[in-house]
């Protein structure tokens, strides 16, 4: 099979900070593909750059130099108001800390990248209790976080993610407020994710978790220092693909 063309390319990515007078390179160099149906794990030691790729792949923050296309597209130096739009159409964040609205119900914060949108109350609705449905909160689409268990409220955020069918899924360190017990349940539901075809870059420390992914890139002093394919993707046709995430 013909490998398609890369979801995520980067190409002489540069990110340095500045601190008076002192200058930071974080990331030193980076060339990077990722393909649709990619399941990547990131790794390396504290302070090796991971976070800055990841704000970077997540349109949070922009590259010094080099370019950055997200799904051919050239994303690396447009304006705040683009970038929002990217981050709220094409992008899914799944956070260690949930990020959840507290004084919202499951699927009122399922349903916060539609509002921002401007979708209509019945479609988003529609959508938000599909997606609850799909990642097993059947029985919990009127409750608030404080009503949940940290495994459940790490499934709505997943749940929120997919609501834009974004072409990235971007999560780091997601099971990092788990138990071991709920921490598999989440990764169970990454494992499906990709089985469908979604895309995933996910941000560990954890060797264990790392070795669920399809591949594993590892970084040292803001650079890759090693990056090893596990197994092939389940790559999809497109139209599978839109009927597995539909």
């Amino acid at each position: 099979m013909t490998n398609p063309e890369p979801i995520v390319r980067l190409e002489d990515l540069h990110k340095t900070y500045w601190t008076g007078a002192v200058s930071v390179e974080a990331l030193r160099g980076i060339n990077l593909d990722i393909r649709p149906g990619e399941y990547v794990s990131i790794m390396g030691p504290s302070g090796c750059g991971k976070s800055t790729l990841l704000n970077l792949l997540g349109c949070l923050d922009r590259p010094t130099t080099g370019r950055y296309l997200l799904g051919g597209q050239d994303v690396s130096q447009l304006d705040d108001d683009l970038l929002s739009e990217i981050r709220g159409t094409r992008l899914g964040f799944v956070f260690q800390s949930y990020n959840l609205v507290q004084q919202l119900t499951v699927l009122e914060n399922i349903e916060v990248p539609l509002y921002y949108q401007g979708w209509p109350e019945d479609r988003s609705r529609a959508v938000a209790e599909k997606l609850a449905s799909r990642v097993g909160l059947d029985s919990r689409f009127h409750h608030r976080p404080n009503e949940l268990s940290g495994g459940q409220q790490q499934r709505v955020a997943i749940a929120r993610a997919l609501v834009n069918d974004p072409l990235v899924i971007l999560a780091d360190e997601p099971t990092g407020n788990l138990d071991s017990v709920s921490g598999a349940d989440i990764l169970a539901v990454f494992d499906d994710l990709n089985q469908a075809g979604k895309t995933l870059i996910m941000v560990t420390h954890d060797e264990e978790i790392a070795h669920r992914a399809t591949r594993i890139v590892r970084f040292r002093d803001g650079q890759i220092e090693k990056d090893v394919t596990l197994r092939e993707p389940p790559y999809q046709a497109p139209a599978d693909r839109a009927a597995a995430t539909a």
